[in-house]
């Protein structure tokens, strides 16, 4: 059924007007591919097959009733019921149509590639990053599945009372026995923009506020910056910066590296500008001295 207030809203208001503000107002990063045209303007894509949300967005409709009856109230209902219906089955069923296709081209371009895929994984890499949708790890890096044990969260936080991150480095470290970890940011992150922002913005304050943390840690430098946008980088790749630290400070890391020399940690950014990564180029050997001075865990109880 129909979200109740958009549905309360679509009875009270011009219906022209509600559906720009409830359908095509905001927008959006979703992506435009589909097996039949698209109208897109905002979170919501409707097939130009579907003629009766682009007729009544039209501007050469006709004008709605500023106080439509209730047989008018009943055809708008059904009217968005069906669009919104239509979209959620399209874009469900775009994603099956992708997967099955792109398990026919893996199968014809390397038969045995899902014989090896079943054996099991022996990942090179673990990758901290964004929950973005715009950067996805093995995308950007040319992986192929198995390559990468991928954890992704708001702004690539990595915080010692998260039990899901903190249980990831523990798994890839111990079992999969990774050789590097990636802690990948990008510049325009929301989180980030979000956590300079003097809001009291609910449940996401005790997340966003690591990155504060972060912005108190490195107040002066980054106060020094008069440009916002490249203050806001800045901390971008200090918050990725930090993190690092927070991975190495865990036992994992640092007994393992002990003991066989690896994992190390790298700090890197992801622009979108021309969608290339940019290595911070971590010291972690020098990281690793500096922590170890009081976060020091190579010493088991075992």
């Amino acid at each position: 059924m129909l979200n109740s207030r958009v549905t309360t809203s679509l009875l009270q208001q011009p219906t022209s007007a509600v559906i720009r503000r409830a359908f095509i107002s905001n927008s959006s990063s979703l992506s435009t591919s589909s097996s039949s045209p698209l109208v897109r303007s905002g979170p919501f894509r409707f097939s130009t097959s579907s003629p009766s949300l682009l007729r009544h967005c039209s501007s050469n409709s006709n004008p709605p009733k500023a106080n439509p009856s209730s047989s008018d109230k009943s055809t708008w209902r059904a009217m968005a019921e069906n669009d919104i219906s239509r979209y959620l089955r399209e874009t469900h069923d775009k994603v099956f149509e992708h997967n099955r296709a792109w398990a026919a081209e893996k199968k014809r371009t390397n038969p045995d590639f899902f014989a090896n895929l079943s054996a099991g994984q022996n990942p090179e890499y673990l990758w901290i990053g964004c929950s973005d949708s715009r950067i996805p790890a093995e995308q950007i890096t040319g992986l192929e599945p198995g390559d990468a044990f991928v954890h992704r969260n708001i702004a690539n936080l990595v915080c010692n009372t998260d039990l899901n991150v903190m249980a990831v480095i523990n798994y890839a470290v111990r079992h999969l026995k990774v050789k590097h970890i990636v802690v990948c940011g990008h510049y325009g992150c929301g989180g980030v923009k979000a956590a300079m922002t003097a809001k009291d913005l609910g449940i996401l304050n005790p997340w966003l506020r690591n990155i504060r943390d972060v912005y108190r840690l490195h107040e002066k430098e980054l106060d020094a910056i008069p440009e916002e946008e490249a203050r806001y980088n800045r901390l971008v790749e200090l918050n990725v910066i930090e993190q690092c630290k927070n991975v190495v400070k865990t036992a994992g890391v640092q007994q393992s590296y002990a003991q066989n020399s690896y994992p190390i940690v790298h700090g890197w950014v992801f622009g979108f500008n021309d969608g290339l990564l940019r290595d911070l180029k971590i010291d972690f050997e020098g990281m690793l001295k500096d922590i170890q001075k009081i976060y020091n865990l190579t010493e088991s109880e075992n």
